[in-house]
């Protein structure tokens, strides 16, 4: 090889390692200023991804039980349960209201929803309640298709909450369809007289909570067994008994007293259906349904321990 040859070929090498270097400053100058930005802006960027992570948690969890509500709604008035419900409870009211008890309303003499009061507890109790729940976990449990909805990407907690909400709305839209009472009857069409609205509103509050806390005991019947009918008749009992124990309450005195007094329903409801806000039946009854939740959904995860 010759000395011409061989000078050519280090300036070419030398001519290769000069760009290499221009393209590594070049790339350098690129870098500088975006981690001179990052470090300006505190790592913000950085943190992004978990805050959106959190965000779509969030949002994932509330839309995945309002989906599952919105089925379980669905359910219920393409079956018959709604309709049974909602006609059976406003027509055996009607009856309460109107007829029994020697006249019932028109005896009362005054302009009064305390009837209504009277009867809804117990209907939602014995019927209601017993109804609309005794298929939302057992049913599914025993048809198999709580393994499919389990599968599908929702959580256990989501599966009892959107059923639970499910069976509330259709408790709330039983109570819309009693006001249909004193809608017609002090407002139009006829005017029977002058209705005082406030203890009306404090005593569908009551009811409401009643219902909220008894779904949540029904919920936690229909997730340990998977026979509608047991179901139906463990909510029944025992929400008649949680009801029916606060008329032994006046009889008995001391701590015996106070402790039935604590835990029954009827107690509890009492002030609601005198017109009365008592913040600690309000406690009460969510406290129950809370923990009555809490229990349905240990009892559906325990199926990953067996």
């Amino acid at each position: 090889m010759s000395t011409a040859e061989i000078d050519s070929r280090d300036e070419d090498l030398d001519d290769e390692e000069t760009s290499e270097e221009e393209e590594e400053s070049e790339e350098d100058a690129e870098t500088k200023p975006l981690e001179a930005k990052k470090k300006s802006s505190g790592g913000v960027e950085a943190r992004a991804p978990k805050a959106v992570a959190g965000e779509s948690g969030m949002s994932g969890l509330v839309q995945n039980t309002l989906t599952i509500a919105r089925r379980e709604t669905h359910a219920y008035f393409d079956s018959l349960v709604a309709y049974v419900v909602i006609g059976g409870s406003t027509l055996g009211l009607g009856i309460y209201f109107f007829l029994m008890q020697s006249g019932g309303f028109w005896q009362v003499d005054r302009a009064s929803m305390s009837r209504l009061f009277e009867f809804m507890p117990w209907a939602l109790a014995v019927l209601v309640i017993p109804l609309i729940t005794m298929r939302a976990l057992a049913e599914e449990k025993r048809s198999g298709t709580l393994e499919l909805l389990i599968t599908m990407p929702v959580r256990d907690s989501e599966v009892i909450l959107g059923k639970y909400f499910a069976a509330l709305a259709m408790a709330t839209i039983l109570l819309g369809t009693t006001l249909l009472y004193p809608i017609a009857m002090f407002m139009w069409p006829w005017h029977l007289g002058a209705l005082d609205w406030g203890p009306v509103w404090t005593g569908y509050l009551g009811l409401f909570l009643f219902s909220g806390a008894g779904i949540a005991v029904g919920m936690l019947f229909s997730s340990i067994t998977e026979s509608q009918i047991i179901a139906f008749f463990l909510t029944a009992g025992t929400l008649l008994f949680l009801h029916i124990i606060g008329s032994v309450v006046e009889s008995l005195h001391g701590l015996v007293g106070d402790a039935i007094a604590f835990v029954s329903f009827q107690t509890r409801f009492q002030p609601f259906e005198r017109g009365l806000l008592d913040t600690r039946a309000v406690v009460y009854f969510l406290s129950i349904s809370v923990i009555c939740l809490l229990v349905a959904f240990r009892s559906l995860e325990s199926r990953k321990w067996t």
